[in-house]
């Protein structure tokens, strides 16, 4: 997952529970610009506690994992889309 698939998936996560942006930016501590800014991807530069206070508020973690050497179905359409 990258930076831009991490802010949609707030975003899902977030509307998947009803939340508002402005309510879990004032909830947070945010801007509502940032939270907008990270999940539509246009802002880069934005700390990991703030990402991270982010998903314990959906109600999720971040666990590191060994990045598998076999192809995601993603990148499969991907590359299948390229030929």
């Amino acid at each position: 997952m990258d930076f831009l698939e991490l802010g949609q998936f707030v975003k899902h996560a977030r509307k998947a529970r009803g939340v508002r942006q402005q309510q879990m930016a004032d909830d947070l501590g945010l801007a509502r610009a940032t939270l907008s800014g990270f999940e539509s991807g246009r802002t880069a530069d934005i700390g990991l506690r703030k990402v991270l206070k982010m998903l314990e508020y959906l109600h999720y973690e971040v666990t590191p994992q060994a990045v598998s050497r076999l192809p995601t179905f993603e990148s499969l359409l991907a590359e299948r889309d390229d030929v």
